[in-house]
């Protein structure tokens, strides 16, 4: 077992999303269950955001299924935005409603939610209340917590002290900007927020703390390895006597059991640890691979992996062949096949590998790119507002005689007085009206079908399957079902594709490429059950525009010269709806093109520093 010595906090690592909302939706329920001698309710501290849905989907079903009661539940939540009514779509006393309370037995007089409405005047005699109402109830039993980019726990922002208590704060920059995807932007974010306080917290019996995906990895080495600070409120709970941390495989990414394992313990050696091993080791110390020397891997505590191959030249050749033969130009790469690259919105193609799309259709490949979602969310109300001006602008000029055909002028006035009438009433992140989720779902379907057409692919090549789940008109989706399942196991029967692309990015902040992910595995299973293997097709993963997957890692690196580098940014710039600035753009708020040329680009130098072929761009890929 690898040594978690480091680790100041337990930290368990599941495999799946999936498998860390059972996990602990299953230690909630055994709590709920157990008889207390006292007969007193069990007592939950419940948090918002998506990392928490799926635990609290996970106990709708042990409810609905296995009968699991809320009877005896009381709980408290950790905060909410201030102002906010309750009724707002951004509120979290909504989202516990919407997500939880309103599917289960539970009390609704025993649900405890910081109310943001509470005047200013009254914020510290109500935040006072607060905690006098957790401890009449005898306390939190059980603190269910996730973890910020700041490393926030609740809303208490860097700087928050160990001793406080339940009150309103001010927000953090980057918990603002997290937050500005749910919002329709930044400036719809409210500045200030009621939380539980780090003592509130810390008073609990038991505290789970959830982290998922790639982009949560460095801040759980920091809560999790680091010293206590002011300025990671999570690391407060390394002081806690019953804490766990359950992370999934991406946000244990940076522990040092993970990736560095032969730091701690001696390991038994594989060919990926191998791989890791020694390119790490040529980062440390700045060398090219096959420079590298007997003393290099004693300084750095990789002896046992020199004499595992017998000498340093050989772990080095041996770890130089292993990378080099990853690199895949167009002559190695597959002709005649049939492939389908699933796209989870409407540009990850050509974002995310818009250099092999182009390769594989001057192979010859019969290719089709299957758009799952509208991406429609993600187009501005300006937008909308000139493409609607446009066809009134067209009407104007038929029926002036300037232009032929028709489109039939009192459809087009008509259509243009709604959607200005509801865009002019429209409050931030309010759920657009049918006509304009339309407009808007036409709008990126046209700019996809632009884009491949850089790429040598005509409107032909293109699938839009609009898959149920996404159309909620929200950020929030609707979980994976049968029908969205139903749709691309059609597909699959269909065109029986040899490859498929599949997005495998963990960083997307919203979730669409892990639920298409889940519903292209759920397909392949129901289509390929019984199958033998020659028949399933082989499975490329790409990462979308958050990350690329490291050389370690990939299995196929794909060179790009500088000419097929510009031709992918000239396919990005066709979808003007996500160009010059976005509505989602995370953490990064350089536009896509600039991420992809940086990240192919650095691909490419890491490669070139490790002492291998020098090379413009490149993109990586893992065949599953």
């Amino acid at each position: 077992m690898t040594s978690t010595a480091r680790e100041r906090i337990p930290t368990i690592v599941v495999e799946t999303h999936d498998a860390l909302a059972r996990r602990v939706a299953g230690r909630i329920a055994t709590l709920i269950r157990t008889p207390r001698a006292d007969g007193r309710p069990v007592v939950l501290g419940l948090a918002t955001g998506s990392t928490p849905i799926g635990v609290y989907r996970e106990l709708i079903r042990l409810h609905r299924e296995e009968g699991l009661s809320f009877r005896n539940v009381i709980t408290f939540n950790l905060d909410e935005y201030w102002p906010m009514p309750a009724s707002s779509i951004h509120s979290y006393h909504r989202f516990m409603w919407e997500n939880l309370f309103s599917h289960v037995d539970i009390d609704p007089s025993r649900v405890h939610i910081p109310d943001g409405t509470w005047t200013r005047d009254a914020l510290a005699a109500r935040c006072q209340a607060y905690e006098d109402a957790i401890a009449a109830a005898g306390g939190i039993d059980f603190q269910l917590l996730g973890i910020g980019k700041t490393g926030h726990i609740g809303f208490n922002e860097p700087g928050s002290g160990e001793g406080s208590r339940t009150r309103l704060i001010h927000l953090d920059a980057v918990t603002r900007r997290d937050a500005a995807a749910d919002f329709f932007g930044e400036a719809n974010v409210p500045r200030e927020a009621i939380t539980m306080g780090i003592a509130t917290i810390l008073g609990a019996r038991e505290i789970a703390i959830l982290a998922t995906g790639e982009h949560k990895a460095g801040i759980v080495r920091r809560a999790v390895e680091g010293e206590i600070d002011r300025a990671v409120a999570a690391t407060f709970l390394q002081r806690h006597a019953n804490t766990t941390f359950y992370v999934d495989e991406a946000a244990a990414a940076e522990l040092t059991r993970v990736a560095t394992p032969w730091l701690l313990d001696e390991i038994a050696w594989t060919p990926a640890l191998e791989l890791r091993a020694v390119t790490w080791l040529a980062r440390t110390t700045r060398k090219a691979i096959l420079k590298l020397t007997e003393r290099d891997y004693a300084e750095h505590h990789l002896s046992s992996l020199v004499g595992l191959r017998g000498s340093p030249g050989a772990v080095n050749g041996h770890v130089f062949n292993a990378l080099g033969a990853k690199i895949r130009g167009k002559s190695k790469l597959p002709r005649g096949k049939r492939v389908i690259c699933f796209s989870p919105h409407p540009d990850d193609d050509v974002i995310s590998m818009g250099g092999i799309l182009r390769k594989f259709v001057e192979n010859d490949n019969r290719m089709t790119v299957a758009y799952m979602t509208s991406g429609n969310i993600a187009v501005f109300d300006h937008d909308v507002r000139r493409y609607m001006d446009f066809l009134q602008r067209l009407e104007a000029e038929r029926i002036a005689g300037n232009a032929g055909g028709g489109i039939g002028a009192e459809a087009v006035t008509a259509l243009a007085g709604k959607v200005d009438a509801f865009l002019d009433a429209k409050q931030p992140g309010e759920v657009d009206i049918a006509e304009v989720q339309d407009i808007k779902r036409v709008i990126r379907e046209s700019e996809a079908v632009s884009g491949i057409e850089v790429m040598g692919l005509s409107r032909a090549h293109a699938r839009f399957l609009n898959l149920p789940f996404y159309q909620t008109g929200k950020v929030r989706k609707d979980p994976i079902g049968p029908a969205d399942v139903a749709i691309v196991a059609a597909l699959l029967r269909e065109l029986q594709p040899e490859i498929i692309f599949v997005a495998g990015d963990l960083s997307d902040p919203h979730g669409t490429h892990r639920m298409c992910k889940e519903a292209i595995d759920a397909a392949v299973a129901e289509v390929y059950a019984g199958s033998k293997a020659a028949a399933r097709p082989e499975i490329w993963l790409y990462r979308g525009a958050w990350q690329e997957w490291p050389i370690t890692e990939a299995t196929v690196l794909c060179p790009m010269s500088q000419e097929e580098l510009t031709l992918k940014i000239q396919a990005i710039f066709k979808h003007q709806s996500q160009k010059d600035s976005m509505p989602f753009p995370g953490q990064d708020e350089r536009e896509f093109w600039q991420r992809v040329e940086q990240r192919n680009k650095g691909t490419a130098a890491e490669l070139d520093q490790l002492g291998l072929a020098e090379y413009f761009a490149m993109e990586a890929y893992v065949i599953a």
